[in-house]
């Protein structure tokens, strides 16, 4: 039999682009569902944000901003032209950075290498709200 759990969790990420580290969010979830050997899934229900697995702490997360902002500069390039200026690059971001991730869990730990964390990725100083949808599938 398949089971699954599902929250939602609400990440303020204030009024900068940043990355977030959610792994400290998804391990108290892990065991709030008493998680065995399963699958995680992360998913931002934003048109405008991304889950990414990086390092953090490392300046990793300070690069990945920086190569967002060569890639997509906010700028009046983008035919998206409501909020702020350059807001229109924050609609293409999810192309880049997906808005979903999945990960497998083996003993109720998210199966992550020693440097890799799940982070929220989000450029959009419009929003300073974001939810994160963690659901854990158990077969």
């Amino acid at each position: 039999m398949v089971a699954m759990e599902s929250t939602v969790i609400e990440i303020r990420t204030g009024t900068a682009e940043t990355v977030v580290d959610l792994t400290s969010q998804i391990a108290a979830f892990l065991r709030s569902v008493r998680a065995g050997d399963g699958l995680l899934n992360v998913w931002v229900p934003h048109a405008t944000a991304g889950v990414a697995i990086i390092e953090t702490g490392a300046g990793s997360d300070t690069d990945l901003l920086a190569a967002l902002r060569d890639l997509l500069p906010a700028d009046d390039r983008w035919r998206h032209r409501h909020g702020s200026p350059g807001h229109g690059r924050d609609h293409v971001l999810p192309a880049f950075i997906s808005p979903s991730a999945s990960v497998p869990v083996i003993g109720g730990r998210a199966a992550l290498g020693t440097w890799q964390s799940i982070c929220l990725v989000d450029t959009n100083a419009d929003n300073p709200v974001r939810q994160v949808r963690l659901s854990f599938l158990a077969g």
